[in-house]
Parts: C-alpha cells; structure tokens; sequence
C-alpha cells in the first residue's frame, strides 16, 4: 500500500489544476455548489479508475497464467460454482453502486436545497433566445437569437446578457415559452431543464465576478446552436446599476406567459380543442371546430 500511495502522491503532484479538477470547466470556487461537484466528479472517477485497473489487470493475469502452452492439448480444468468468487463479484458492485448514488443522492439534495433568496429571476427559454424577468427589481431583458458575421463567428454584441450580484442568493424560476430547453451556465457545473407548463427552479450563490458563457442544453430545433447568452456577475451597485438602466429604458413591469407560443397548457384557465367533423363559423378551411373548456 506504501508503494501505491507513494506513485499516486507523485503522480497527482505533477497535475495541473485543470487535470486536478477533472478537466471541468471554471474553478471550485465559481459558485457554492462546483466545489461539490467537481469533488463528486472527480472522486467518482479515481473510484471507477481504480475497478478498472483491478479489472483490466486481473483479465490480463487470466490471459497470461491460463493460456495455452506449447504441446497441452484440450481444455483447461473448468471451475464452477465458486462462491468467494461469486460473493465477491456481487457485493463489490452492489457496494459501488449504493455508495455512487449515496453520495450523488447528498450533492443534489444540498444543490437542490431552497436558499432563502435575496434577489429573484425569472428565465424564460424560447426558440432561440432568453427572456430575463428581474422579479426582485421589477424589471425585464427580452433578448434575441445570437447572429453570427460572414465567418461564421458569433458576434458577441448581439448575445443576451443576464446580470447577477456577487455573493447574493439567488433563486432562479426557470421555464420555457415553446419547447423544452435546457439552462446552463457552463462555470457553474450544473443544467437545469426548462419544460413548457412547468416551474423549475435552481438556487445559487456567485462568489466570483467575471463574464461567464450560457446555452440552451436541450436540442431544441434549427437554430439551437444559437441559442446563447452571456452571464457578468457584478457588485450589488453595479448590479443596481444595470436594473436602473433598464427602467431607464421603459422595461418595467413583468413579461410573463402572455408570450409563450403554447397557448394550450395546463394551468393557462382554458384550453382549444380541435373536434373533427365541426367547422367554426365563417371558416370554410377546415373541417374542425374550436372547442373552449375551463
């Protein structure tokens, strides 16, 4: 054990940071939760590594010490029913497996766990762009589809900026206007999906300031790819800063479900239903009628 312990010190003595945070992106210290993440990533990995060596190495030892030599013929003496062998190729997943979800089961619960928020932001994804709702100031950002030049690179200007105060909780409600899509701010490690007629919600503190890149997830049609948008965490004043532009800017007010392209969703009050065989008066296009229930 000495021996191993000894290699594994050197080894990881020689990594640099990225290696040592499993080649994620940002740094543990991003947010209140990558710490944890990048922890249960890369202990899970060095976990999983080290069955594979063991397995890798014991197939190899089969290979090698059973092989057929020069003159045997037929087949070696078969072994059956060996139950260390049997007990041991069990237990030692099962053991594996519980304490894989254990810990994973800990990390989401905590990451999940409501923070008592001090600003409040609603993101609605939308086919292809971000609607930033500022619940706490009272204010909005409508954004559009990221455009690219001739080369094809994006044009940085164009993309859709969410701006979030340094070391505050924040709560984000997160939905989606037509489809399902997916929020994801790279540096912070974690996505949450954006289903359409339903809240989610996502809970976190920035502790760095700095511009940090976000997209859509989730494929959701032609132009998801451009489906981007900037996040530039900042001091609570220049935080403030930026709401009072916005009120400048006559983006008061709330920009709520009134624009998602799903009008026939639960929870909206009332619903269209097309019925076959009816037709809608003065339409003379189709053979169904519109039905309105509550």
């Amino acid at each position: 054990m000495v021996p191993i312990a000894a290699a594994g010190t050197v080894i990881l003595g020689g990594c640099t940071q990225q290696q040592l945070n499993g080649f994620l992106p940002g740094d543990p210290n991003t947010t209140n939760h990558t710490g944890e993440i990048t922890s249960l990533w890369v202990n899970s990995w060095i976990v999983l590594l080290a069955v594979g060596v063991v397995t890798w190495g014991v197939i190899i030892w089969a290979a090698v010490a059973y092989r057929r030599r020069k003159g045997q013929t037929g087949l070696p003496i078969q072994l059956r029913y060996n139950m260390p062998i049997e007990i041991f190729y069990t237990v030692v997943p099962l053991i594996l497996v519980i304490g894989f979800f254990a810990f994973t089961a800990r990390d989401q619960a905590d990451i999940e766990k409501p923070n008592k928020p001090d600003y409040t932001i609603t993101v609605y994804g939308k086919r292809w762009a971000w609607d930033f709702q500022y619940d706490t100031s009272k204010v909005y950002f409508q954004g559009t589809q990221a455009r690219t030049d001739q080369q094809e690179n994006i044009q940085d200007s164009t993309l859709p900026t969410l701006y979030l105060p340094v070391g505050k909780k924040i709560q984000f409600n997160i939905r989606a206007r037509d489809v399902a899509h997916s929020f994801y701010v790279v540096d912070f490690l974690y996505k949450k999906d954006m289903i359409p007629g339903q809240v989610n919600h996502e809970y976190v503190t920035v502790n760095k300031t700095g511009t940090y890149e976000g997209k859509c997830a989730e494929l959701c049609g032609e132009y998801h790819s451009l489906m981007l948008f900037r996040v530039k965490v900042v001091s609570v004043n220049e935080y403030e800063r930026q709401m009072s532009l916005l009120r400048e800017a006559g983006n008061t007010g709330t920009i709520g479900d009134q624009y998602n392209a799903n009008t026939n969703l639960p929870g909206n009050g009332e619903s269209t239903t097309l019925i076959p065989g009816g037709q809608p008066e003065g339409d003379t296009t189709t053979g169904s009628r519109k039905v309105t229930t509550p």
